[in-house]
């Protein structure tokens, strides 16, 4: 009997396994190129999205250039998280606390400061990837021409007189 029981569930588990069309995981698909990922992680995570081949073959000056790259992303997504954390607690004063004097010297300030570091995750403030596209190519930090980028540049312009090997 239980021999009987436990080829059944052998034989359940095996129809299960072969008539089933929903037993893989789908993933979320990025629109982004590799290239594309590649330029968007190396401004917003530095060196560190680096691997250590690449690292060790980079000229100091680029590796300069990456860091100041960096730098200043970090320093405008400070500013982006700090007004839209900024723009939610103002929401939140002017639903709750309509009616209270605080509640309107609260809403009149809205300045950012540099110097503080806004430690809030992206998830927390709802900024998501496309957001930050956006934000890093209308400052500058990636290439206007970002969204139309799908391969890296294999190699810099020839000239036209140039010698044949």
């Amino acid at each position: 009997m239980k021999m009987y029981k436990m080829e059944k569930l052998k034989q359940n588990i095996k129809n299960y396994q072969l008539n089933s069309k929903s037993t893989y995981v789908k993933y979320e698909i990025d629109e982004y190129s590799q290239y594309q990922n590649y330029l968007y992680k190396r401004a917003l995570y530095g060196l560190s999205a680096l691997t250590e081949k690449e690292l060790a073959t980079m000229c100091s000056k680029k590796k300069q250039r990456i860091t100041n790259v960096y730098k200043r992303a970090q320093l405008v997504l400070n500013v982006i998280k700090q007004k839209v954390t900024i723009k939610y607690t103002n929401d939140i004063f002017q639903k709750y606390f309509p009616n209270s004097p605080w509640t309107d010297e609260m809403l009149a300030y809205t300045e950012t400061d540099e110097r503080f570091t806004n430690t809030l995750t992206f998830k927390d403030l709802n900024i998501g990837k496309k957001d930050i596209i956006t934000i890093f190519i209308s400052e500058g930090i990636l290439p206007k021409n970002f969204l139309s980028l799908k391969e890296a540049p294999t190699s810099l312009p020839r000239l036209k007189n140039e010698a044949k090997a």
